[in-house]
């Protein structure tokens, strides 16, 4: 059956604007009270991340759960605001390629390290967390960690334990690129799953490596995690006692609860509220990093969006600088996939801009007009997984593009159901005739910023390119990235790779996110890094 569509966000609103009291106390916040030293932190996600390793609620899932409980072999230096991330040993202590067979990647493991149920860390743990993704025939397999963790590492072919502290995978293709990949695959404990029977009983008593372990997982109100005071990086212990996670949608409800000291950080406080909060004492954090928010275009041959001159008109016909100024300064303008200022932009010959002129004469050459206009679908959400202000933004670009001739219906799902859509494909059935969806893309390295959305081979199941777009230049570019070891070379097809994208306007660039926070005045230590992710451990709560 398919879902009702509407066309006033206005109307979109409403399920989401019941009181802030009574938002704040169905998610259970009111009168809770925990010892000193919590950190209470309001999420833009609509449930708790599962604690399973390969935590669902997209990236943000990964941010406030994944990265904290678990851990993976490859790490981010989070360390700092005044630079890129790069890449740092994890539970891995090193890796390597073999220089007489790229596609032989060898890890070497720490050895002093535990899980929280005590149990030791090895290289058969890494063996049976491979599998429980990748491995349909294994008993740990898990459908659930399999979706959000198989597409990152889709040219794994093989894997083994070589010694306790050495593992071997090796790749169907020479890929350079694969330390970035492995990041994002977390080790859950082989011991904690075989005393649960199954993943349903593990989320009871989840156990990682990381330095926060799970003390209450409730789904749809709260996650509570205590500090792992056995970790094994003595530099990375918590300063907090405990920390814990609420999913509060909804904006308003989310500034009702920090000034009213329910919870003591929020994620994407609403533009309009950013003074206020800052006049009442409120910090508000931001900093620039690889986040980019998007439509994702069906290029399906019934796709309007698979002419080129709509996917260019749409593009021109959006004032980037007005949603800006609607936003409170807290986005960059997109003008591709990743800022100019990125070292992959390179230099097409298409120019993202406001000319809604331009965009007219482009909409007229296809055919259409505000007198004879094109409608279209987008799957939207309301929130969830750093979406930034997706209803204040869609409302602007409907309004945008109907100035030029396209008239835009939106589908609106939960965050969860948007990305169970997005890995399905655009001919799914769950589709339902939408030609578009939007999803923040984290964007911090090349496959996850530019290869994955484009590559032919990566279709559902096999990946995300979610519009089944394919191009013998664009997967000749992307092999080349992948077998290029020689870092300019490397470079210089990323930015090649990037003009394709711009130069097709294979997408609607929209905005890059600025990451803004807002963290009560007793709360110290915090870090915000050119990262999605972010380093809690150094957060202490006065």
């Amino acid at each position: 059956m398919k879902r009702p569509m509407v066309k006033k966000l206005a109307d979109l609103c409403q399920p989401f604007a019941k009181p802030v009291a009574i938002a704040i106390l169905s998610l259970g916040i009111c009168g809770q009270a925990y010892a000193g030293g919590t950190l209470r932190i309001a999420m833009t996600a609509s449930d708790i991340p599962l604690p399973n390793g390969q935590t669902d609620q997209g990236a943000e899932g990964m941010r406030f759960l994944g990265y904290q409980v678990f851990e993976a072999l490859v790490a981010y230096d989070l360390s700092t605001a005044e630079k890129p991330v790069t890449l740092i040993p994890g539970l891995a202590t090193s890796w390597s390629t073999d220089p007489a067979d790229r596609k032989k990647w060898t890890f070497e493991l720490r050895d002093d390290v535990s899980f929280h149920d005590g149990s030791a860390f090895n290289a058969d743990a890494v063996v049976w967390n491979l599998d429980k993704i990748l491995n349909p025939e294994s008993p740990q397999y898990d459908e659930r960690q399999s979706a959000q963790g198989r597409g990152r590492v889709p040219t794994i072919e093989s894997y083994r334990a070589v010694d306790d502290n050495t593992v071997e995978i090796v790749t169907s293709i020479p890929d350079a690129l694969f330390p970035f990949q492995i990041a994002w695959i977390v080790m859950s404990s082989p011991t904690a799953y075989e005393s649960a029977g199954n993943w349903d009983n593990f989320l009871n008593a989840p156990a990682g490596t990381g330095p926060f372990k799970v003390e209450s997982y409730t789904p749809r109100e709260s996650a509570v995690m205590v500090r792992n005071d056995d970790y094994w990086n003595d530099d990375r212990k918590p300063e907090i006692d405990k920390l814990v996670i609420l999913p509060v949608p909804d904006a308003s409800a989310r500034v009702a609860a920090l000034r009213s000291g329910q919870v003591d950080w929020i994620e994407a406080p609403p533009a309009d509220s950013i003074e206020s909060l800052r006049g009442a004492g409120f910090n508000i954090s931001t900093n620039v990093y690889p986040h980019v928010w998007p439509w994702h275009f069906s290029m399906l041959e019934d796709s309007p969006w698979s002419d080129i001159r709509i996917r260019m008109a749409a593009n021109l016909a959006i004032d980037r600088e007005g949603m800006k100024v609607l936003l409170g300064g807290m986005m960059l303008p997109a003008e591709g996939m990743v800022p100019p200022t990125s070292d992959w932009f390179g230099n097409p010959e298409f120019k993202v801009r406001f000319d809604p002129d331009a965009a007219r004469a482009l909409m007229a050459e296809a055919g259409h007009s505000t007198d004879n206009p094109l409608n279209v679908t987008a799957i939207i959400s309301p929130g969830g997984s750093g979406q930034m202000q997706p209803m204040l933004m869609n409302e602007l670009i409907q309004q945008n593009l109907a100035a030029i001739g396209i008239n835009v219906d939106f589908d609106v799902r939960d965050w969860n159901a948007l990305l169970a859509n997005w890995r399905a494909g655009a001919k799914d059935a769950t589709t339902n005739d939408a030609q578009s969806t939007n999803s923040s893309y984290f964007s911090q390295d090349p496959f996850t910023a530019l290869m994955r959305h484009i590559d032919s081979r990566l279709v559902a199941p096999k990946g995300t390119n979610w519009g089944y777009y394919e191009s013998a230049e664009a997967d000749g570019l992307i092999d080349q990235i992948r077998s290029e070891f020689d870092t300019a070379k490397q470079l210089e097809a990323i930015q090649k790779l990037h003009e394709h994208y711009v130069d097709n306007a294979l997408f609607l660039f929209v905005a890059h996110d600025v990451g803004p926070r807002a963290l009560a005045p007793n709360v110290k230590g915090f870090v915000q890094a050119q990262n999605w992710f972010q380093d809690l451990t150094s957060v202490s709560v006065e």
